[in-house]
Parts: structure tokens; sequence; C-alpha cells
């Protein structure tokens, strides 16, 4: 009697090596010998036949992608929380399983964005910009002024996981809660952070420091648009760690630049990684390169986690985070 083939795994970029171990252990794995995304057809053509795929967010799943897959493919599983990269309901209508990595990366991906909250505020940025380039500088009462958080308002835009890991870290630097989202959160989480719930518009006028925490979708990209800049506080900042399209970069490059708001941090971008040449102009503008999850130990439980998943449908089990 034939043995059955074991099931094909292509994976689309290097993962960590736990990860792949266990993929390993799934069955035979083909992984891209390029540290680069794969271009639409180096990825159609790699993922031919393939019983599991594991993609990154830069890996685009559509109905082309599931055309050339064929119908061997039973599941994706992407390496991120953030799934606008996948077409969910034609994964569904071929009956292939889409899943995400939710929950490991909360607390890295928060510290990053109570890191940028206190660049912005602070001038940190720019400071070490100053240094590094041979300025001329001594202490003084007036020298490179920032502005402290103490009793200052952050509005969180989405409070899911990573918006309360944030709102979190900003009670422990004596900030006041506020935030906005389609649903009301949790009672118990309103409750610990003593946290308000506004209006969108509302929340933009009045908080002091705006930290976006909401998936991207039909209805949020360019949710913060010359509008919705133009509610903000001069004084105020934006921060955004979620998906880059949810700002619309070239409102926000303008903002910066006629002080309608005083500072901004960016971990993602709309075009990545290209990045609107306007805010790299700007001093008032912190710009850093998709970093919310890059540490070792989170981007390691990442790949497990989808790599679990894989494993788990090609077993004929349930996988542990599936989307929706």
């Amino acid at each position: 009697m034939t043995a059955p083939a074991a099931a094909r795994i292509v994976v689309t970029r290097r993962i960590p090596e736990p990860a792949l171990e266990l993929l390993h252990g799934a069955g035979e794995v083909w992984l891209s010998p390029h540290d680069r995304p794969m271009t639409t057809a180096e990825l159609h053509a790699a993922i031919a036949g393939a019983d599991a795929v594991v993609t990154l967010l830069h890996d685009r799943v559509d109905d082309a992608f599931l055309d050339a897959a064929g119908p061997s493919l039973r599941v994706v599983a992407n390496v991120a929380v953030g799934y606008d990269n996948i077409d969910v309901p034609a994964c569904t209508r071929r009956g292939v399983i889409a899943t995400n990595t939710p929950g490991v990366l909360v607390d890295a991906t928060a510290d990053i964005a109570m890191a940028l909250i206190l660049m912005s505020t602070r001038r940190l940025g720019e400071a070490e910009r100053m240094v590094r380039e041979g300025g001329t500088w001594s202490w003084s009462m007036f020298f490179m002024l920032g502005t402290g958080l103490q009793g200052k308002t952050l509005g969180i835009v989405g409070l899911g996981q990573i918006g309360a890991a944030t709102a979190r870290r900003a009670r422990g630097f004596g900030m006041r809660i506020a935030y906005a989202g389609r649903r009301r959160a949790d009672a118990a989480v309103e409750a610990e952070l003593d946290a308000t719930k506004l209006d969108l518009d509302e929340l933009l006028a009045t908080a002091d420091v705006v930290s976006i925490h909401t998936p991207l979708s039909a209805d949020t990209r360019h949710l913060i648009d010359a509008r919705r800049l133009a509610l903000m506080k001069p004084t105020a900042h934006l921060v955004n760690t979620s998906r880059g399209p949810v700002v619309d970069e070239a409102a926000l490059a303008a903002a910066l630049r006629d002080g309608t708001i005083a500072g901004a941090g960016l971990d993602v971008f709309e075009r990545e990684p290209a990045i609107e040449p306007g805010l790299l102009e700007l001093e008032n503008a912190v710009l850093i390169p998709h970093l919310g999850s890059a540490t070792i130990e989170t981007r390691t439980a990442m790949g497990v986690l989808a790599a679990e998943n894989a494993a788990a449908v090609l077993r004929g089990d349930p996988p542990p985070t599936p989307i929706g």
C-alpha cells in the first residue's frame, strides 16, 4: 500500500526556527529563498499545489492567490494579527481556513506605541538627530522643550487588546484615558482604565495624544483625514501603530507642516516601505520602520502560533486562532 503523500506547506518568507521545526513535523516545507516579499508571479508559482501556506502581511491572499494554489489548499496561516491582506470571504467560499496571530504581540506593540508617544511629545527623535549631526548646543531653560504627559488625555482609537495595553502604560505616566470605537469596551476594562467613551470627532478635539489601534478595513481607510486632523488641538500628537492607510499620510504631512497638530509618531505607513516625502522633511514627525512586534520573543511566538494553526488544520483539528 502506498503511504499518503505528506502535506505540502509553503512558507513565503523566513520565519523563526522553532516555527519551521513545528512545520517540518507537519509536512514537507518549501521556504522562499528570498529575504524579501515575493513578486505576485513568484508567490503564485510557489503556492501551486500547496495544502497550507504560511503568509506574511505583505502577501495578498485573494481569488488569484487561491486559484494559483488550487483545490488542495486547506489553510492560510497569516503571521500577523491584522489580516487586511487576506480576502477572508474568498477563503470561506473555497473552504480554506484563514488564521492570524492575535494576543502574542500585544505587549510589544503597546511598548512601541508608548515609546512613540514619548518620542513625539519630548522631541527625542529631533534631539538625537541634532546630536548625531554635530549640532551646537548647551543646556538652557528653554532648550528643546517638549511637553509632559501627567494630567493629559490619551485618546485611544480602538480599545482592543493593544489599545488597552497602551492605555495601561499611559496610566502609569499619569494620563487620563478616553476612547472611541464602534463598540463599547468591556465594563471591567472601562473601570480598570477609568476610560470614557467618546464619539471619534469629540475624542480628536479633546485628546492631547491620539493613539490609533483600529484594524484596517474599507471603513477605516483614511479614517484620520484632513478634516479630522483639523479637529485636533494644535498642541496634540498623533501616534499610529495599527496600519498605515488608516491615516491619510499626505494630509498628516500637511497638518504637521502647517502646525495644525504638534507632532506625530508613526510605525506604519500607507505604502510601505515607501513614505510620504513630505513627512521625511519634518522634524516633528517620528518615523520608525514597522517595529511594533519586533522583539525576538514576540516574532518567535507569532511564527509558532501561525505554525500551530497550519499544523492543526492539516491534522483535521480546529486551529487555535481562526479569523472570524
